[in-house]
């Protein structure tokens, strides 16, 4: 009889998934040195030598059923995998698979059970049959409202992925202010989000801009709160000016179809990893030495 505990420190010293530690065990009545050799002979323990590299390219996906809307991110090394069937049909499963679940978090997901094991123990295995680090990194769950729509909308096959929320206007709309955020890259749907310490952090900069223009301090204050509000629709997608109609910002443009903007999540494949500086031919000199 196989231990849970002996199940356990196997998938930690190796990284493969609980079933495939369990057969491992089996097979090898239990020998934990065995165990690790079985599973490096069947390419399923190599997977965690990948974990000290760096997967920012990769791509994002949205699934959506009646009120609910998912949208995962998942990592690779090249964008080369990423591209890869194989690659997207690993995206599908997920989605797909937390689209039916309750989960709400990452964490949740990553153990939401799938076939014989987990959505960990898929990009595991995954992980080990493509040979490159795969990281299901992100995931967002969106619900609306009756009363509301989706507006969603993927760039360049997946490597921006947006989802918005309206009130009343229709899809279309949605659509609408889904591509604009896409596009315009906003880092916050409303001013109400921005952290106040990003909001002075801006004056202040801002300030000693306009003391160096030599404005007196009245002047300057004057200055210092037109800029941020200029500040404010650089980084707000409601106050945007819509791309569409450079008269509007996004909150008027919904506005005058009848709606009201509820919100809009917005995934940038990598975004916030940093890349290496690697030119092709190390890389793939890299991936042939493994």
């Amino acid at each position: 009889m196989i231990n849970a505990s002996l199940v356990k420190e196997l998938r930690e010293q190796t990284g493969a998934g609980m079933m495939d530690c369990k057969k491992a065990l089996t097979e090898c009545d239990g020998d934990l040195t065995k165990a690790i050799d079985w599973l490096r002979e069947k390419g399923i323990a190599k997977a965690t030598k990948k974990g000290a590299r760096i997967a920012a390219e990769g791509l994002a996906n949205i699934y959506i059923d009646g009120n609910k809307a998912v949208m995962i991110e998942i990592n690779a090394e090249t964008d080369f995998v990423s591209k890869n069937e194989e690659f997207k049909e690993l995206l599908d499963a997920v989605g797909n698979t937390i689209l039916k679940s309750d989960a709400k978090t990452l964490e949740e997901a990553k153990e939401l059970k799938y076939e014989d094991g987990t959505i960990n123990d898929l990009i595991v295995a995954k992980t080990a049959k493509i040979g490159e680090k795969l990281d299901f990194r992100r995931l967002a769950v969106i619900e609306k409202n009756d009363d509301e729509n989706f507006g969603a909308y993927l760039h360049m096959g997946g490597k921006i992925a947006v989802v918005a929320v309206v009130k009343g206007a229709n899809e279309e709309v949605a659509k609408d202010v889904a591509m604009q955020s896409a596009a315009m890259g906003a880092k916050y749907v409303f001013k109400e989000e921005v952290p106040t310490e990003e909001v002075e952090k801006e004056r202040e900069v801002l300030k000693q801009q306009a003391i160096e223009e030599g404005k007196p301090a009245d002047i300057a204050e004057k200055m210092v709160e037109g800029r941020i509000n200029k500040f404010y629709k650089e980084i707000c997608l409601s106050l945007q000016a819509f791309i569409k109609d450079g008269d509007v910002d996004v909150t008027k443009y919904v506005t005058n179809n009848g709606g009201e903007l509820i919100g809009a999540t917005r995934f940038n494949v990598g975004e916030g990893i940093e890349k290496r500086e690697e030119n092709f031919a190390e890389e793939v000199m890299a991936q042939i030495k493994g």
